[in-house]
């Protein structure tokens, strides 16, 4: 017993000591990252360490010259007119999507109504049995049209639905932010 007991002694001050020694993760990279030779490129590559805390990061690129300040009056018009461009681009697409998805709640709205007058129809054939039994006919033909009728407006909601996933995706493609919608 007592040997056991020396033994895990042993074993414990050999674990500390070696621990001890041990150089952290953190310290092997820290030393790895001195110890690598710096780019002089005129490209800045940042992370956590360098990154600046008191200004913006640009990521267009590098400060023009003194020579392109004439220049830079008519680019600017330029990217004016290409902004009021793609805003306009934007507001169009933003009306059609808005537009389907009004045509998707008329279009819903009609089903839903269908399907209520269906629900009570039903109810009141159903409701009186010597009324079904004379009228089964009159009442099958009415059944069919009101299952087609119901089945031709949940084909137009499925159209219009992927039609406003074409203009989304259009939108989203040219980079237009959908707005928010409650």
């Amino acid at each position: 017993m007592k040997r056991m007991a020396y033994l895990a002694a042993a074993i414990l001050i050999l674990l500390g000591a070696t621990a001890a020694t041990a150089q952290s993760l953190g310290d092997a990279a820290r030393a790895a990252r001195k110890s690598k030779p710096q780019a002089t490129s005129t490209s800045r590559h940042f992370d956590n360490d360098n990154l600046p805390k008191d200004q913006q990061l640009s990521v267009v690129g590098p400060e023009s010259s003194g020579d392109a300040n004439s220049s830079q009056a008519p680019a600017a018009s330029a990217k004016d007119s290409n902004a009021a461009d793609r805003q306009k681009a934007g507001e169009e697409l933003q009306s059609k999507i808005d537009e389907q998805k009004q045509k998707i709640d008329a279009l819903s709205h009609e089903l839903d109504l269908t399907q209520r007058e269906y629900r009570l129809r039903a109810a009141v054939v159903y409701s009186d049995a010597g009324n079904r039994l004379r009228n089964a006919a009159a009442w099958d033909k009415q059944d069919a049209q009101y299952q087609q009728e119901l089945a031709d407006k949940q084909k137009a909601i499925e159209a219009a639905k992927q039609q406003l996933d074409a203009v989304q995706e259009e939108a989203r493609k040219a980079g237009v932010k959908e707005k928010d919608q409650e």
